[in-house]
């Protein structure tokens, strides 16, 4: 069993954290050289691959390199193609998103008539803009027609020349954004783009493997901790980050699953209804791609209390995708967070060692379930080891306190249900993190950006930003012959483009994949082996501290 900080001591975790850390840097300094063994470029061309990836015109130059981490587990780095004449440096007209989410799009659309005056009123200063119309590929569930019209200016080898018109921009009383003309997103025949992209893959052989596949959300579900953290914490050889996660405290607690979380078979984080999640199990055997529900109640002295959520802040809905009055709503809206002022949540140690704070009512149980306190008027404090507690807010206060009494035994069920809302059985060995948009499915391209929240309604600047642009991406999935793969491609910067989400379908395609999710991406996407980051992750301060990470672990 992986080992999980989480579900320990604290003192006991600080010790083991030191000394794995310890361990895995000595294992780092003597990482693997790549393979030049015939068996190990053979293990990878057998993977499933495509002889190159789907990116960019035919003729361009690929490289593959290939080596094995451990038994059953084979590590191959993908280079495509390389700048060209077509990408430059530009000035898009733009509002930068308010959000404190770096991976927020700015609001860079518009209608016709709309973009014609921001033009008009950079022409009247001398400035020379263009309207661009913004064709975006067709998905299973989206795009296929204009997103709309974006107003840039210039062209230049440099982004320090970009950035000198876009102050110029600025001065104008209008936002804007000095863009690389390689990340946008159109097909290659409008844009041609020719790279490079940089792509890395992890694929895991259950017939050969004897380790342990795993997720590790580090001390506790509040805390972020880096994909090379958490790799050092469980001894991992292997890592890449895995769910969307809350990154602003105004969003819940930073580190909190943004949607479904089972670790080792206990579930501790509610779905975001409906939306595509992966499914993993310690022998890497079985993983698949599935969409939950899920149905909870706190039952006390024969009164059933329906729950909302699991081991997060009451009223936050991070993502959406909650019950029916949730506001705005109840569908999945990504990179949103939604309010319920009348909630019940329970809680366990998996949390963090204090529950949240602010008005309401908390009952705290004991291992067997036992009421031993009521905080009536205010929640926040700590969780007995082994215990749970729940806090209710607004119009559950009442009948919360109505029903639990110190003394009394309370009864917290909470299951995950199928896509015909049956109850599913978790065994120990079922780890399942959140994703989405599902990218592949039985062996279809099938991109859900619609359906899983990433296509809201009248706001086409966040589609362009997130599922058309090119991003850094991070994808799971399982191929024909049940090989887990993971994958990781770089982004935001000349030297690899990203992958727009058609993209991102296409490549996972390209590796046999039979079904396949889009995980965190943009500046979460970190692949690590050895103890060392493989890729280059875009974030300007560096590796990202995320929520939680799939973790390859050593012969058990």
């Amino acid at each position: 069993m992986t080992f999980r900080p989480a579900l320990s001591s604290r003192t006991a975790v600080l010790a083991a954290a030191a000394s794995l850390a310890a361990a895995t840097a000595l294992a780092g300094t003597a990482a693997a050289q790549p393979s030049h063994d015939p068996s190990s470029v053979a293990a990878a061309s057998h993977a499933g691959a495509a002889s190159v990836l789907p990116l960019g015109p035919a003729n361009l130059p690929e490289t593959r390199e290939s080596r094995t981490l451990q038994p059953g587990v084979t590590l191959t780095t993908i280079v495509r193609g390389q700048a060209g004449p077509q990408s430059f440096w530009t000035v898009e007209v733009a509002i930068p998103s308010s959000s404190p989410d770096p991976d927020a799009p700015a609001t860079a659309l518009s209608d016709r008539p709309t973009a014609d005056a921001a033009a008009a009123k950079l022409r009247a200063v001398g400035l020379d803009p263009r309207v661009e119309d913004v064709p975006t590929p067709k998905l299973a569930d989206a795009g296929g027609n204009s997103l709309g019209y974006r107003v840039r200016l210039g062209s230049f080898p440099a982004k320090a020349d970009a950035d000198a018109l876009r102050a110029k921009v600025i001065a104008t009383g209008l936002g804007g954004s000095s863009i690389y003309t390689g990340w946008d997103g159109e097909p290659d025949d409008v844009s041609g783009s020719t790279g490079p992209w940089h792509v890395q893959v992890l694929t895991i052989d259950p017939k050969k493997f004897r380790g342990g596949l795993d997720a590790s959300y580090g001390l506790d579900l509040e805390a972020r901790e880096t994909t090379t953290t958490l790799a050092a914490l469980t001894g991992a050889t292997g890592a890449i980050n895995a769910g969307f996660f809350v990154l602003d405290p105004k969003a819940g607690a930073p580190g909190d699953p943004a949607g479904v979380a089972v670790y080792d078979g206990h579930l501790v984080s509610e779905p975001t209804d409906g939306r595509p999640a992966l499914v993993i199990s310690d022998n890497a055997r079985g993983t698949a791609v599935e969409r939950f529900g899920w149905h909870g109640e706190v039952r006390a002295a024969g009164h059933p209390l329906p729950l909302d959520g699991l081991n997060r802040v009451p009223g936050l809905i991070r993502n959406c995708g909650g019950t029916a009055d949730d506001l705005p709503t109840s569908a999945p809206l990504h990179d949103v967070t939604c309010a319920d002022p009348d909630e019940l949540i329970a809680f366990d140690s998996t949390y963090a060692a204090l529950t949240p704070s602010g008005l309401g009512a908390e009952v705290i149980l004991d291992r067997r379930g036992t009421v031993t306190a009521i905080r009536p008027t205010t929640r926040g404090g700590a969780i007995p080891e082994g215990g749970r507690t729940i806090q209710a807010t607004g119009a559950q206060v009442a009948p919360l306190l109505a029903a639990a009494k110190p003394g009394k035994h309370v009864d917290i069920r909470a299951s995950l249900t199928d896509t015909r809302g049956r109850d599913i059985r978790l065994s120990r060995s079922t780890t399942i993190v959140n994703g989405g948009p599902e990218l592949i499915h039985d062996g279809r391209v099938g991109a859900t950006p619609k359906a899983d929240g990433m296509a809201p309604a009248g706001n086409p600047s966040f589609y362009y930003g997130w599922v058309h642009k090119r991003n850094p991406r991070t994808i799971a999935g399982v191929d024909v012959q049940g090989r887990t793969v993971l994958i990781t491609a770089d982004g935001r910067n000349v030297d690899s483009l990203g992958l727009g989400i058609g993209e991102a379908a296409a490549v996972a395609k390209s590796f046999g994949l039979r079904n396949a999710i889009n995980l965190d991406g943009g500046g979460s996407t970190t692949m690590v082996a050895n103890g060392k980051v493989l890729n280059t992750p875009s974030d300007a301060t560096g590796e990202r501290p995320v929520g939680d990470a799939l973790v390859i672990t050593p012969t058990r």
